[in-house]
């Protein structure tokens, strides 16, 4: 009999610990059932926990290693794991190493090396494909650019979002479309998809417009104050809510000023989570993990409370005249549940909110930070300031851009391309293997997650140049297929059929707000910005982005 086939449930209720045993032989069929009361019970409970954590422990590893000698077979191979943890303490260690202060007054834009060291180190070692594991999870790094191109053409819904990462980030997404998986996520994105179209998006310019003004009236006015002086402004938290005052104009028909406690809750709920995820051999994480304490609750609370107010929104919409509106995602979202055929209100309820999180979190979120990233290098290069100035003064009436002026600005499309390419959305591409899959020459097992480190791929020499650090909007001249020596690696969004579903969205909102603001103003860096690219679910200024601006 192996271990395999051994199946044990557990039930305790008050002293008495009920042990289920089963074989599996040609058919399941019950062994036995042990019924164990009193004080007998209670001191054999940690017996029977040891027990079956072994078995449970043993599975995992034997199931661990087929997955590993699979993928060593076919010549892929990768740092030794540990036996429980995988290779989890080196990379703690490496990154210890590593978040030592830096003294350094030269800024770099390459922070893969701070930010993922053991990345960085292992692919010296094993090169641009490699494997390693988390202890329960085996994975497998994509860096090389055919397999890219693989993994960005297959249309399969057997490579989905890894379970265990969705699990962890469930109370800030639900059963989203960014988490949902299989024929679900191809509902959701069947619903969602068309709101984000090009000629859809096109028709969002004059909110987005609308949207920026109290922004440049409140730079405006602090010069003022100021006697005209320039004035150092921390944009970041300013470049959020423009975003996400577009957001709720666009999507859901309403403003920033009504959904500003679901963003404000939505930000400290992504906080919450990553510092939850972080520290993973310090002794306090991990009893809190397994014993839920002050954090578990804080993270239940702000999703339990996000949720209250999205279904206010919406009990709010569904109360209006949708003849009022034009058709927008709530809309599409509202209409989607009553045609839901399962006729489960709470479950029509749940997939109203969690979209409606997703929507609000990844189409506010990843944009304000770009716009941050796009005003910090244009801070360092003003040349690229005047150039951009230029050509809004050449194709937008009064300077306001417009659905008719927004394809002329090339210039300022190379920008935001350069800064994606450096500080990407995006910073992992990840999938999990749902059944054995293929990969260009490789044969993925069942269960095991693939990633593709986006940064690392946007900084590799061979495809980029000598100059792949460095700031060149001018590489996208003549668009992405000639700025690089493989145009499939160039992901700042995503890849495959999963690719951002709001590209268009984010592409338009940076022309708009970047095109408003250049064009009202000249800044540089201060003297006080710290520059730290910090991971938090993506990449962001840690210190915020501090720049020093004066009215032209």
């Amino acid at each position: 009999m192996t271990v395999a086939s051994i199946y044990v449930y557990i039930y305790i209720e008050r002293s008495t610990i009920y042990i289920y045993i089963y074989r599996e032989m040609y058919k399941s069929e019950r062994e036995g059932v042990v019924e164990l009361e009193g004080g007998v019970g209670r001191s054999l409970w940690w017996v029977v926990i040891g027990v079956w954590g072994w078995l449970v422990v043993h599975y995992v590893w034997v199931k661990l290693q087929r997955a590993k000698r699979e993928l060593q077979t076919q010549g892929i191979r990768g740092p030794p794991p540990s036996l429980f943890y995988g290779n989890l303490p080196e990379m703690h260690r490496l990154q210890r190493l590593n978040s030592r202060p830096n003294h350094s007054t030269t800024l770099t834009h390459d922070y893969t090396s701070t930010l993922f060291p053991y990345f960085n180190l292992w692919t010296k070692q094993y090169g641009l494909v490699f494997t390693y594991s988390t202890g329960s999870r085996q994975h497998l790094l994509i860096n090389e650019p055919e397999l890219v191109k693989e993994l960005n053409q297959t249309k399969t819904l057997d490579l989905g979002k890894p379970s265990y990462l969705t699990k962890r980030f469930r109370p800030m997404l639900g059963n989203g479309i960014i988490r949902s998986n299989s024929h679900e996520w191809a509902r959701q994105r069947k619903i969602i998809a068309p709101e984000f179209f090009i000629d859809k998006v096109k028709g969002m310019v004059d909110l987005m417009v609308e949207s920026a003004q109290p922004l440049l009236e409140s730079w405006s006015n602090s010069i003022e104050c100021q006697g005209g002086m320039p004035i150092d402004v921390s944009v970041d938290e300013d470049l959020r809510s423009v975003s996400a005052d577009v957001i709720a104009r666009t999507c859901f028909g309403s403003s920033y000023c009504k959904g500003k406690q679901i963003f404000s809750k939505l930000r400290s709920l992504q906080k919450a989570i990553v510092e939850q995820s972080i520290n993973l051999f310090d002794v306090a994480s991990f009893r809190e993990r397994l014993f839920p304490g002050k954090k578990h609750d804080k993270i239940s609370n702000l999703e339990s409370e996000i949720e209250s107010l999205i279904w206010e929104t919406v009990k709010e919409r569904r109360q209006e005249n949708f003849a009022c509106h034009e058709k927008d995602l709530m809309q599409s979202i509202l209409e989607a549940a009553v045609k839901d055929t399962t006729g489960d209100t709470v479950s029509s309820k749940q997939f109203i909110v969690d979209n409606c999180k997703n929507i609000y979190f990844a189409g506010h979120e990843t944009t304000a930070v770009a716009a941050s990233w796009c005003l910090m290098l244009l801070a360092l290069h003003p040349e690229w300031q005047s150039r951009i100035r230029q050509e809004v003064a050449k194709f937008c009436k009064n300077g306001l851009p417009d659905t008719d002026s927004i394809p002329h600005l090339k210039t300022l499309s190379m920008v935001i391309q350069e800064t994606l390419r450096l500080y990407p959305p995006a910073t992992f591409v990840s999938r999990e293997a749902l059944a054995d899959t293929r990969i260009g020459n490789i044969v993925v097992p069942k269960g095991v997650c693939i990633w593709t480190l986006i940064p690392t791929l946007h900084r590799d020499p061979d495809i980029w140049g000598a100059d792949a650090n460095e700031f060149r909007p001018e590489r996208f001249s003549d668009g992405v297929s000639k700025a690089c020596r493989h145009h499939q690696a160039y992901v700042p969004f995503g890849l495959g059929t999963r690719v951002c579903l709001g590209k268009n969205f984010a592409m338009v909102q940076l022309k708009v707000l970047l095109s408003l603001i250049v064009s009202k103003f000249n800044f540089s860096l201060s003297p006080h910005y710290r520059h730290s690219p910090i991971f938090r679910m993506i990449v962001e200024p840690e210190h915020g982005v501090l720049i020093r601006i004066q009215k032209i």
